[in-house]
């Protein structure tokens, strides 16, 4: 069942491990087929180098198992609410890549520094509140959506397709779940530069509005220029 998209989620869990984004088994990718109402993902713990396709583990929106003999990812109800909240989401990565998780760490969202940033990002990349105690000891994995879908009121989340949850890590999502490794990445190298921008100018400033619309809407706006047709 869904062949093609456990070809691409396999292929997205590799990416992460070939690009230094998921050290150890720090990460995992999932994508849905809307059509069906099925989500592929990753098994807790296995090795990406050994991962199979028939690894992968199906699952419904509701996390009821349909096809999978491994158990799936622990962060497999966290995918499931963002899912369930962002209906033109196709795909989710977390990772727990070292400087977008040292933003995390710190509970400090990424300002928006300059136009690398500009051209991905819509806005600075935001943190989400702490979880509860109370958050933490029910349902912590969903209640990580939850605080996420929280902090995305009023924020368009193609348009900044990356969060921060405090004290913890990354996840990002795309159309795909191969644009979603590809925003892991650039989140990485955009929390690198911001990490560096701060360390040499404390008193730095974010980007001018002008400027960050110009970046982002010509590659993303209704009159989009950048790249080929």
């Amino acid at each position: 069942m869904l062949e093609s998209l456990r070809s691409e989620v396999l292929a997205a869990n590799q990416a992460l491990d070939r690009r230094g984004l998921a050290p150890f088994t720090f990460g995992n990718a999932s994508a849905v087929d809307r059509e069906r109402g099925l989500v592929v993902i990753k098994p807790s713990g296995v090795p990406y180098a050994s991962m199979r396709p028939e690894d992968l583990v199906i699952t419904d929106l509701e996390g009821k198992p349909v096809e999978g003999s491994l158990r799936p990812s622990s962060d497999l109800p966290t995918h499931l609410v963002l899912y369930r909240a962002f209906p033109a989401v196709g795909g989710v990565v977390h990772t727990h890549s070292h400087f977008s998780t040292v933003w995390a760490q710190a509970q400090r969202e990424i300002p928006c520094f300059g136009t690398t940033h500009a051209d991905y990002f819509h806005g600075p990349v935001p943190v989400t509140e702490p979880l509860t105690p109370h958050e933490i000891a029910t349902d912590y994995e969903a209640n990580t959506g939850e605080v996420i879908v929280r902090r995305f009121r009023g924020i368009d989340p193609l348009a900044i397709p990356a969060v921060l949850v405090a004290s913890h890590a990354s996840f990002c999502w795309g159309p795909t779940v191969s644009a979603a490794v590809d925003t892991a990445s650039v989140l990485e190298e955009v929390a690198r530069m911001a990490y560096h921008t701060v360390t040499l100018e404390a008193g730095a400033e974010a980007i001018g509005r002008a400027l960050h619309d110009k970046h982002f809407l010509r590659k993303h706006g209704a009159n989009a220029y950048y790249g080929q047709r």
